[in-house]
């Protein structure tokens, strides 16, 4: 397995109808400026999982390349790979250490969520988790919104607490794409410990940008909902 063989393998499954129409498309709604092969999300995780043994220094490769695709799929394989049972203490280790060396590669919604809770947090599971709180305070959105997600891995081990005190630092953030993320990790933390998520709205629904808010709050009563989101607009 290679990167060479991953790319051809991945122009084979382009579209032949792309238009540039549709690589603006693209570029709008992931907000990147990369190339677009025209193909579908669900052709790009299905090769990566063939290729979920690929070798971190090809997957290193993959990560320079310009096109979406490629990257996307170097991040599902590092997912793929992270979580696999048959995967040594080492190399998730290695993966991890990749990430975060490339992680100016991984500079889209799509390619944080693909990937961080498993490369991530899968690997600070059972370590200290200091990373995520600098990520959490970098300048680049995209660092900031890898340290909430990668909570989520934590969160289905029944472990709150990482999203909570991630979720202080960030809910005055000022970019959109780290709004939802926390809003949405605020949401599935609230399902382990209803009582820490309406703690935070006691404090926060009044200040919190209300995408944030909204999707905190989705899975509440509709009676709570409205309490919290009367809070915001007085």
């Amino acid at each position: 397995m290679s990167a060479e063989a991953f790319v051809e393998a991945l122009k084979e499954r382009a579209s032949e109808e792309r238009t540039q129409v549709d690589v603006e498309e693209k570029r709008r709604f992931f907000r990147t400026g990369n190339d677009f092969l025209g193909v579908r999300m669900g052709q790009v995780f299905a090769l990566a999982k063939e290729y979920a043994a690929l070798p971190p220094g090809e997957i290193d490769k993959l990560l320079d390349s310009t096109i979406h695709e490629v990257r996307v799929g170097a991040v599902s394989i590092m997912g793929h790979q992270a979580v696999a049972r048959r995967t040594s203490a080492d190399r998730r280790r290695e993966l991890y250490e990749l990430y975060l060396r490339r992680i100016d590669r991984i500079d889209t919604w799509d390619l944080v969520d693909v990937s961080a809770h498993k490369v991530i947090g899968g690997h600070l599971m059972d370590g200290p988790r200091d990373v995520l709180y600098s990520l959490a305070r970098s300048p680049k959105w995209w660092e900031r919104r890898a340290a909430m997600f990668s909570t989520l891995w934590f969160i289905r081990k029944g472990q709150v607490d990482d999203a909570f005190a991630l979720a202080e630092l960030l809910v005055a953030d000022d970019h959109d794409l780290v709004h939802k993320v926390v809003g949405g990790v605020l949401r599935e933390a609230g399902k382990k410990d209803p009582g820490r998520l309406t703690g935070f709205l006691d404090r926060h629904a009044a200040t919190m940008p209300r995408v944030m808010l909204r999707t905190a709050i989705e899975r509440l009563d509709p009676e709570v909902r409205r309490h919290y989101l009367s809070l915001k607009d007085a």
